[in-house]
């Protein structure tokens, strides 16, 4: 961009720009409280449909020992949905809470459209099988591989009093 200079700015020649938007920072979550909240979601929604798919559908444990695939279909889909109207209603599940942390999608910093969660979640469970929680300790924010396709993020909440 050229320099203003006063003579055009005297005669209203130099057209204003408009201010820019300032970049909004966010405190990613660190590591260690974004795997206590997967621990805690995970005592706190996977165990009680594991409870369930375990002996109220299966009828104990040699009945899941038999139908593996079956089974873990049964506990994986559930959990998912629990948690993807968790994440849609308030941006967080119960570990993350806990600990302070919620999503946000990171282009508008605000909570992520449904979809995105839901592809999100998808994408977590498929990640978590090969590799995608690798990345987690290799990335200096802390992302996991499906938070980088989607373009979420794990932040810290500000305490705004």
């Amino acid at each position: 961009m050229a320099k203003k200079r006063f003579r055009e700015t005297k005669q209203g020649k130099v057209i204003k720009s408009s201010p820019k938007e300032p970049k909004k920072h966010f405190r990613f979550a660190r590591r260690g409280d974004y795997i206590k909240a997967f621990l805690t979601d995970s005592f706190m929604l996977l165990m009680p449909i594991m409870y369930i798919v375990f002996y109220l559908v299966f009828s104990g444990r040699e009945g899941f020992a038999a139908h593996k695939m079956l089974g873990w279909i049964y506990i994986l889909l559930p959990l998912a949905i629990v948690e993807i109207l968790f994440l849609f209603k308030s941006a967080q599940t119960p570990g993350m809470k806990a600990y302070g942390i919620k999503l946000v999608f990171l282009p508008s910093g605000q909570k992520p459209p449904f979809t995105t969660i839901i592809l999100r979640q998808i994408l977590s469970k498929f990640t978590f099988l090969l590799f995608g929680w690798i990345v987690l300790f290799f990335r200096k924010d802390a992302r996991n591989l499906h938070d980088l396709i989607v373009g979420t993020a794990l932040v810290y909440e500000n305490k705004e009093s």
